[in-house]
């Protein structure tokens, strides 16, 4: 683990879809694509900017299903990236 990343489990690659979906305002769903995962949270881009740090949200992709807390969002100019922790599988 490098001085930078501070993580605390490993993450695997991936490529795959995620399923995200929410009722905060209003029940959305949304796809995107999983980048990585660990046993407790995955990273995804999507096109979505309505996330928010600390929004609920159910998630399906190929290696899990459950809740998950948004940690963190990086909103750029031709997507969205996001950070999840996951809270029930």
């Amino acid at each position: 683990m490098s001085d930078h990343d501070r993580r605390a489990e490993t993450r695997h690659e991936a490529d795959g879809e995620v399923r995200l979906s929410f009722e905060e305002p209003v029940h959305r769903e949304i796809s995107g694509t999983l980048v990585d995962y660990s046993n407790g949270g995955f990273r995804a881009v999507h096109h979505c900017s309505d996330l928010h740090a600390g929004q609920v949200v159910r998630f399906r992709h190929v290696v899990a299903s459950g809740t998950a807390r948004v940690i963190w969002n990086r909103i750029l100019p031709e997507r969205v990236e996001s950070g999840f922790l996951v809270v029930a599988a």
